[in-house]
């Protein structure tokens, strides 16, 4: 199972034979189910609209969901009427990757394919494809990100370093975090690194919901207990694996008295609108923008039964030039020195 999970994490699937022959069969008016977590966060609002769009313009009918927020009972309820409402294949982003079980073996009885969407589901012989990037990478990326900053191969150090990550029920989150750990934890464990907080398990640094009310309520504990800020004990980075935490790092932070002339380094991932503004102002170091358009149009586009590779890695930057009040803030920040990884 393990080597599967790896090789679906590095692989982009595409769509079932539902959406083989494109817009024609697209066209008879099939219904496409797609269960998305939240609406609180940015990127999932642009994930199922992005869908929504591109399966529409394909000829499809849509019946997008969004289960309140990361609520699993209503996730679960959802794709039920989705079932019950004749939809012919299921896309979902699930909250919890082990709390489909029982409700997609109605899926499987009646032969819908089901697509886990950027979150593997657990727990289930229901599902038929796994649409992602390799989040195992995101990590490293960001791993990279603050060796490289603080100079980790030369400098002398002691750094002091927290971390923190997503929600325990989401696969990927697991993924962002040991990718990063595969860069930081040999300077750890040599000591270069200090978490000073001592909360370096993954179950100790996780975020519920990636919340980042959780977050900045976690960090805020840990910055009055070891006694981080600006005239006090010095923090030279924190390990953030998505923006929603990074934005409560932030939050906290600047509560303690930090300003961008003393700011720490940070990490992010999904450039929500909030955290390149933070960039801007020097209160976020990095994010990673994945392209999840990337994946909506592979599934709508392809229906061969077959894995097809997704290139990871820097995209040329005309992909950032649209009229968005995102992407111009985007522009600014490639201008500048500041980090902004293109998947």
């Amino acid at each position: 199972m393990k080597k599967i999970t790896g090789v679906l994490l590095v692989l982009a699937m595409v769509a079932s034979a539902a959406f083989a022959g494109g817009a024609k069969d697209g066209a008879a008016g099939a219904k496409i189910g797609v269960s998305m977590p939240t609406q609180s966060l940015q990127r999932w609002n642009q994930d199922g609209a992005n869908m929504k769009a591109q399966l529409e313009k394909a000829g499809y009918k849509v019946d997008l969901q969004y289960a309140g927020d990361n609520d699993i009972p209503t996730q679960v309820a959802q794709i039920e009427n989705m079932i019950v409402g004749g939809c012919k294949v299921l896309v979902i982003a699930a909250i919890d990757g082990s709390s489909l079980t029982e409700v997609l073996k109605d899926a499987k009885a009646k032969k819908i394919p089901v697509i886990a969407y950027d979150r593997l589901i657990m727990n289930s012989d229901a599902v038929s494809y796994y649409a992602s990037f390799d989040n195992f990478k995101v990590g490293v990326i960001q791993g990279e990100y603050l060796r490289d900053k603080l100079a980790l191969k030369t400098a002398s150090g002691p750094f002091n370093m927290e971390l923190i990550t997503g929600d325990p029920g989401d696969n990927n989150a697991g993924f962002f975090f040991n990718g990063a750990l595969s860069i930081l934890k040999p300077y750890i464990d040599s000591g270069k690194i200090v978490i000073k907080s001592g909360q370096t398990t993954f179950a100790q640094v996780a975020t519920p919901s990636w919340s980042t009310e959780e977050a900045q309520k976690r960090i805020e504990n840990i910055v009055t207990s070891v006694g981080y800020g600006p005239k006090g004990v010095k923090l030279d980075a924190v390990m953030a694996s998505n923006d929603s935490t990074a934005q409560g790092v932030t939050n906290a932070l600047v509560g303690a008295g930090y300003t961008k002339a003393n700011f720490p380094l940070l990490t992010g991932q999904d450039c929500d609108k909030a955290s390149v503004k933070n960039m801007l102002l020097g209160l976020q170091s990095m994010s990673i923008f994945k392209d999840t358009r990337t994946l909506a149009d592979l599934q709508q586009r392809n229906g061969n039964h077959s894995l097809i590779p997704l290139r990871t890695g820097i995209r040329h930057r005309r992909q950032l030039q649209e009229a968005s009040h995102r992407q111009r803030l985007l522009q600014r920040i490639r201008r500048s020195d500041l980090i902004v990884t293109v998947f």
